[in-house]
């Protein structure tokens, strides 16, 4: 197990992506948590799925706000503008980044890649020229950058479990690839600059108010609308589906870990948060509608065969994502343990309970 080293109560937290899925329930958990926390949550808004979602996330931060001792500052704005990063840096001079905030989707980065460029590549540069910057004329600075990477990296990796050493060469799709130019560039700014940075590869992260995006929530919205759902490579595909509060925990235990000197002298690292479970598509699908029933989502006699289409792999998807954990598991004595049972029974409810 690691030691702490970076002690977060008190602190100032900047979480950019923070109306995002991730950042929103990462910021909730910290007020919850943490003694005196200030979070700095910058997000665009941007349309790219049902802002109001993004709006219902942070109403439920300002509202848990009132009944902790930490405080929580929103910012609307974009990584990509260096002069609104710049700002945030000078004005609030945070001791831990965590930066969330990226134009997420393989399917969506090919036809858009314009936007991957921009927040995915632009943006991160942004975030850590101002890391570099918070050392300037002695002060303390940035004691910890953690960033988002993704499973997508591995590309079409045939060695599985995953494991954070894998070469990750070949990525399959504009989205991993500019992931692992987060990557690389973390690890260039560390190498020169000493910012300590660490890397999460998620894994197919899901739950109650997530991203409508991903297979479950589209699957559901289809569902609902009596549309047929794509069941893609005809059901021979596997996912290392990650709960979100498994997520978060993960990322909670990295914030207070800053990476010592590596033998290169560089402090980085990067790490798998999977749950190293990999559920077959057409197993989850059934989990899925079930849930569904039993939610009151859909009624008790829904049809789901009719509205299946098994159709063949997308452009830039792979058959299986399964992340080795063992490292996580060995620095921090923690890894994912939510089912997907568990998991989806709770989305479920969400679902009903926020749409009916």
């Amino acid at each position: 197990m690691l030691e702490k080293n970076v002690n977060l109560c008190g602190k100032t937290i900047l979480i950019t992506g923070a109306a995002g899925f991730i950042g929103a329930n990462l910021a909730r958990a910290l007020l919850q948590e943490v003694e005196n926390v200030k979070i700095v949550g910058i997000d665009n808004m941007n349309d790219y799925y049902d802002v109001s979602l993004k709006e219902f996330r942070l109403k439920q931060i300002e509202e848990l706000t009132k009944k902790v001792s930490g405080t929580f500052l929103f910012v609307k704005g974009s990584i990509a503008d260096r002069k609104c990063i710049d700002d945030v840096f000078a004005a609030e001079r945070p001791d831990v980044v965590v930066n969330l905030a990226a134009q997420a989707g393989v399917r969506y980065s090919i036809e858009n890649p314009d936007s991957y460029v921009e927040s995915n590549l632009i943006g991160f540069y942004n975030i850590l020229e101002a890391c570099r910057h918070s050392y300037d004329n002695g002060q303390a600075g940035v004691a910890h950058l953690v960033y988002a990477s993704s499973s997508s990296v591995y590309g079409s990796n045939k060695k599985i479990p995953y494991a954070a050493e894998d070469k990750v060469d070949n990525p399959v799709s504009l989205y991993a690839a500019t992931k692992k130019s987060n990557e690389l560039l973390a690890h260039a700014y560390s190498k020169l600059y000493g910012i300590p940075s660490t890397g999460l590869r998620f894994f197919t992260v899901y739950g109650p108010a997530g991203r409508p995006d991903m297979a479950y929530f589209g699957f559901t919205d289809k569902l609902v609308k009596n549309e047929t759902i794509k069941i893609f490579n005809y059901g021979n595909c596997k996912r290392d589906f990650t709960y979100i509060d498994d997520i978060v925990t993960g990322v909670q235990a990295v914030m207070q870990c800053a990476p010592l000197p590596n033998e290169e002298g560089v402090k980085y690292k990067i790490y798998n948060i999977g749950n190293n479970k990999p559920e077959n598509l057409l197993d989850f699908v059934d989990i899925l509608q079930e849930a569904l029933k039993d939610a009151g989502v859909l009624a008790a006699d829904y049809d789901f065969e009719a509205h299946k289409e098994f159709v063949g792999m997308q452009p830039g998807d792979v058959e299986i994502t399964y992340a080795d954990v063992s490292e996580l598991e060995r620095d921090f004595g923690f890894k994912p343990s939510t089912s997907l049972q568990e998991g989806i029974r709770r989305f479920a409810q969400w679902y009903h309970e926020f749409y009916f």
